[in-house]
């Protein structure tokens, strides 16, 4: 536990007796921990109007609506908590408290773990306030992922989180890193991790969303975040639910023909071998943290920049603390997803393949090997030029120890691994790293090793240092 910052008890009694905090607290599925956090402080009259615990499904349907895809705990089921507890508060005390009172809605909808601690703890957290009298609401909405194996630990890491949200809500809104990082005070990682949140409203729209989600990871709050192509940040369950998932790392910056052919030459094969369709598949472009950082600092512009160009291009994109690949497969597959698929480029493999990066695991490269291609993942090798030479590089080609040859042998013959054969040989000699070298000297040259999309883009916006001389 980090034992960081104001304690839970010392927050919900700040926040008691504020005289201008006023509002409504509604928990569903981990008892009434938050509200009872700020009853047992002292001075709780002065904050809650009321507490509520709809724990019948027919009874929570009644106060606050059906919800379209008949779950309880979801985002879409938080928010109808939300609006209609604000809603109520508001509408009722508007005339009978003080001009200065700032009221707010806290809610959570959560399943914590069953007594066969056989499903996935987790919960939607959430609160809609105002933080000037009588304006329009502000929002922040996260979701969390418990770890503990224990139903009461869970109540109560929640019940800590919940507090630990509402006083940042009202004294940290002006400083989001800060803010991320009240919300764990007194709990950690090995507790709840939080995987997605947002903050929306009048004096929170100067915070760029998919920057916070960037924060989450670089505080170890979680190992990965999402985008969508509309580059809106989502949550993980949601977003792989019963989809086939095809993923691509790199540091796109920017992404180049060879990256585009990858994706388009390892999505045909993936179609092929799985039945999928563009419906049901999602394409991820992976980013690690550390290409995120450039002279030890986070370059925001730079990284929104590289999610602008492949949400362009209909890519997703993922940001994640992962430095080894059967670490991402090992994200990925925790998940209910139909099938998965890895394109990587034949150079990254051949490091891969190597036995010094698995020190730290007890079985070695045939541990990590494991990991890297579960059962239900397929591996897409796209091929590159040797060296002064106008020849492909294959795992034919590949200098391996005999152990190893041996291992990808049995990979090839059980279709793990499947290498890439219709690609476009004239753009192989094209690498991000030349592109942007290229950008930053001002030869044009650069324009013919990426798409039309791109350069258009990198034009327009004068991304990756892009310079307009005319």
């Amino acid at each position: 536990m980090e034992l960081t910052g104001e304690s839970p008890r010392h927050k919900a009694l700040k926040i008691n007796l504020e005289p201008d905090i006023f509002g409504t607290i509604a928990e569903i599925g981990a008892g009434q921990e938050v509200a009872r956090r700020f009853f047992i402080a002292g001075g709780s009259s002065g904050t809650i109007a009321k507490t509520i615990s709809a724990y019948d499904m027919a009874l929570s349907d009644k106060i606050y609506g059906h919800s379209d895809d008949k779950r309880y705990v979801s985002k879409q089921r938080l928010r109808k908590m939300l609006s209609v507890e604000f809603d109520s508060l508001t509408e009722v005390l508007h005339n009978k408290k003080s001009e200065k009172t700032c009221f707010f809605a806290f809610a959570n909808t959560v399943s914590t773990i069953n007594f066969r601690k056989d499903n996935e703890p987790h919960g939607w957290v959430g609160i809609k306030y105002q933080l000037e009298p009588k304006s329009e609401p502000n929002e922040i909405i996260m979701h969390v992922r418990m770890h503990e194996q224990d139903n009461f630990l869970q109540q109560r890491t929640l019940g800590i989180l919940g507090v630990n949200l509402i006083y940042g809500a009202y004294y940290h809104y002006n400083k989001p890193n800060n803010f991320l990082q009240s919300i764990m005070d007194y709990i950690s990682t090995d507790q709840v991790e939080v995987d997605m949140i947002t903050m929306s409203g009048p004096q929170l729209d100067y915070i760029d969303n998919r920057l916070l989600g960037v924060q989450l990871v670089k505080n170890k709050m979680t190992n990965a975040v999402m985008f969508d192509r509309n580059m809106k940040m989502g949550q993980a369950s949601d977003i792989f639910y019963k989809k086939n998932i095809l993923f691509l790392r790199g540091s796109f910056r920017p992404i180049t023909y060879v990256g585009f052919d990858m994706i388009r030459t390892g999505f045909s094969l993936f179609k092929k071998e799985t039945k999928c369709t563009k419906e049901n598949t999602l394409i991820f472009c992976e980013l690690s943290l550390n290409n995120l950082y450039e002279k030890g600092a986070l370059d925001e512009r730079d990284f929104l920049d590289r999610v602008k160009l492949l949400s362009g291009m209909g890519m997703n994109v993922m940001v994640s603390r992962f430095q080894h690949h059967y670490e991402l497969v090992s994200f990925f597959t925790q998940f209910k997803i139909s099938k998965l698929g890895l394109v990587a480029g034949i150079i990254n493999m051949k490091d891969v393949l190597k036995d010094r990066y698995y020190t730290h695991l007890r079985g070695g490269i045939l541990e990590a090997s494991s990991l890297l291609l579960p059962k239900d993942l397929k591996l897409y090798l796209y091929p590159a030029k040797k060296r002064n030479s106008e020849e492909l590089l294959t795992l034919e080609g590949l200098n391996l120890s005999p152990d190893i040859r041996t291992l990808i042998n049995y990979f090839i013959l059980t279709k793990k691994i499947v290498e890439i054969k219709n690609v476009n040989e004239k753009n192989l000699h094209i690498f991000s790293k030349e592109v942007l070298r290229k950008i930053h000297k001002n030869d044009s040259e650069w324009e013919k090793m990426v798409p039309k999309y791109v350069s258009k883009m990198i034009k327009a916006n004068n991304m990756f240092g892009y310079k307009n001389l005319n």
